[in-house]
């Protein structure tokens, strides 16, 4: 099943473990730029982008999903089965939330169980 999945913080590197560890084809791993931490100011990845890289899996990091042409055709070309969206951070667009094959799932920790099934 090929599975494009949709975090930052460090709340979702569990489940994109899980799925790496489940042995699902996570084709993208879609998160927040790149963003100046503490002090010095020091440009830090995003915690799910550190384990996409530590598994070879292509990132892709858009300032804004809404309005992005050329991060929709790359969804358009990969052709999910699955999107996993845990703690994105930003309002996903019906381009975005028409692209999966089947089903959508975002974890009830996340502001409630949310489930929108393609037909």
């Amino acid at each position: 099943m090929k599975v494009v999945f949709m975090g930052t913080p460090d709340f979702a590197v569990p489940t994109l473990q899980m799925l790496i560890d489940e042995k699902f084809d996570v084709a993208l791993v879609v998160t927040q730029p790149d963003r100046p931490k503490n002090r010095g100011k020091k440009l830090t990845m995003p915690p799910v982008k550190e384990l996409a890289l530590e598994y070879n899996i292509e990132v892709s990091q858009p300032q804004r999903v809404r309005g992005d042409e050329e991060f929709y055709n790359k969804l358009k070309q990969i052709e999910p089965d699955l999107i996993v969206v845990v703690a994105f951070g930003q309002i996903l667009p019906k381009e975005v939330l028409g692209s999966p094959k089947s089903t959508w799932f975002e974890p009830k920790l996340r502001s409630g169980l949310f489930i929108h099934s393609l037909s």
